[in-house]
């Protein structure tokens, strides 16, 4: 469990615990998703999670001539994962995180 501070709307924050799910099981969860190339949405390790296959179309305002696979994580403002095979299908993903609002305290379960 960790605390992540949220700042809200009147300039104010709270302090709220959190719970991230532990990278490997989230990457490994993306590789089977990327491995049967078929888009899905829904909830995974108690967050809204996406993966959309790689497509033909070429993104727009775009130097690539593809759309390249994506797997994205958790909630924008308290941290978010994202992988992208940008570099092909068989590549390995590019990853990034937004744990900005993540606190280093980690939080005791009782």
């Amino acid at each position: 469990m960790r605390e992540a501070k949220i700042e809200t709307h009147d300039n104010a924050a709270a302090i709220v615990p959190v719970m991230v799910p532990n990278f490997v099981e989230v990457r490994k969860f993306a590789a089977t998703l990327h491995v049967n190339k078929k888009a899905w949405k829904g909830e995974a390790f108690g967050w809204q999670a996406e993966y959309k296959p790689e497509r033909s179309k070429r993104p727009l305002a775009s130097k690539m001539t593809f759309t390249p696979a994506d797997f994205c994580i958790g909630e924008s403002g308290i941290w978010f994962f994202s992988l992208m095979w940008e570099n092909g299908s068989n590549a390995e993903p590019v990853e990034f995180l937004d744990a900005r609002s993540l606190l280093a305290k980690t939080v005791q379960r009782r």
